[in-house]
């Protein structure tokens, strides 16, 4: 059952994977503000899907964050989330990113619980015409 209040962290390591270059962000070896994005909607996503029933999953439509500070190749960075606000399927998050000299990045996202076999039929019939 989801519940405000629920707290979820992921971490990674900016490597060559995940950088404004290669993100086409930037042209600069740091951390990319897209992959600090995903790194957030990951971790709310995780945090809240041992609440959702079976056949449940979330997608993101909202994010409202400030990327703070560059981290470089070869730092950890980690993302706390906390689910403050349910409104039926609407879900909203607080996140902060951080990396090992303090915080990266802060701000709001937002998801909604779907039925992922509607979702998914309903998303497919795009192509069909």
């Amino acid at each position: 059952m989801l519940e405000t209040g629920i707290k979820g962290n992921q971490k990674t390591t900016v490597d060559g994977t995940n950088t404004a270059e290669v993100y086409g962000s930037g042209d600069l070896p740091v951390f990319a503000t897209p992959a600090m994005i995903g790194l957030m909607e990951f971790t709310c996503s995780k945090s809240v899907a041992p609440h959702l029933e079976e056949g449940q999953s979330t997608v993101g439509t909202i994010v409202n964050v400030k990327h703070l500070a560059a981290t470089p190749v070869g730092m950890e960075v980690s993302c706390e989330s906390e689910l403050i606000e349910i409104d039926r399927r609407r879900l909203v998050f607080k996140v902060q990113a951080f990396d090992e000299c303090g915080l990266i990045g802060e701000g709001i996202h937002e998801r909604f619980v779907i039925d992922v076999e509607k979702f998914m039929s309903k998303t497919n019939s795009k192509g069909a015409n």
